[in-house]
């Protein structure tokens, strides 16, 4: 799979699918393109698909500077002016939201549809326990927190199912995969600034999914985005943790897939 140099930073992306129109689905922290292994697949029959490791996660650069929310706009920018693309279908999940948010506000003629997923527009509400979780991080490494940050990504319907026991030790795997240097991207998270200014500036449909067990970002902050994108729907998934991509798949693929359906149907 392809890398390109975008701002300065080696970018590992994937695409899936030959579709005519496009989905571009960007990730949360601490993991990478792979947490949406189950939309690629269930999608790139009849869309292009492309995901993306932001810069210091999964097989993208480390670098030593660059994580802020602004130039991880920016580096999606470059991303989608490389590849030719315009009026995409863009997703975004938690800290992939923070991106997508911004890109719909700034640049909308890239951008025909949003999704956004257990995210928020305001400021991190958990930012004295994340720096906490993060010194850990820096000077013992992601062993030390990865019980803890499944309990934070996931939520309980998923944690407490014995039948997706080695499931969740599959994610806990890719948590390690982590090395002391996802401190950069944690930073960039817990010390971000709020793009709830300019939610009024987005007026593509957009998609807003939630978890009812999200513990991270709960359903009032997917609310609140919903009462400042005028041409939104909120959607709240069942049983869905602050990863409800993983683990609640099917009601993920479906909302989504009816949410598209109704912009070709729009149309007709």
């Amino acid at each position: 799979m392809p890398y390109i140099k975008l701002n300065n930073c080696n970018y590992y992306y994937e695409v899936y699918g030959s579709g005519k129109e496009t989905i571009v689905l960007s990730h949360g922290l601490l993991w990478s393109g792979r947490m949406f292994y189950k939309q690629t697949s269930h999608f790139q029959d009849k869309y292009t698909v492309i995901t993306y490791d932001h810069r210091g996660q999964g097989k993208s650069e480390v670098t030593e500077g660059g994580y802020d929310m602004d130039q991880l706009y920016e580096d999606v920018v470059a991303l989608l002016d490389h590849l030719k693309l315009k009026n995409v279908h863009f997703g975004g999940l938690s800290m992939g939201g923070f991106v997508a948010m911004r890109l719909a506000a700034r640049r909308p003629d890239l951008v025909k549809s949003l999704i956004l997923m257990e995210t928020t527009a305001e400021l991190e509400p958990n930012k004295f326990k994340y720096t906490i979780l993060k010194n850990i991080v820096k000077f013992f490494g992601v062993k030390a927190v990865v019980h803890s940050v499944m309990k934070i990504m996931f939520g309980a319907k998923f944690l407490n199912d014995p039948q997706r026991k080695e499931e969740r030790k599959e994610w806990e795997n890719e948590l390690l995969k982590n090395d002391k240097s996802i401190t950069n991207a944690v930073s960039a998270v817990v010390d971000r600034k709020a793009i709830s200014s300019e939610l009024k500036n987005i007026s593509c449909p957009t998609l807003i999914l939630v978890g009812t067990q999200d513990l991270a970002t709960p359903t009032d902050k997917a609310e609140f985005i919903h009462s400042k994108i005028k041409n939104s729907t909120l959607t709240y998934i069942d049983g869905g943790g602050h990863t409800s991509s993983i683990e609640e798949p099917e009601k993920y693929n479906m909302e989504i897939e009816h949410f598209l359906d109704s912009l070709s149907n729009s149309r007709v």
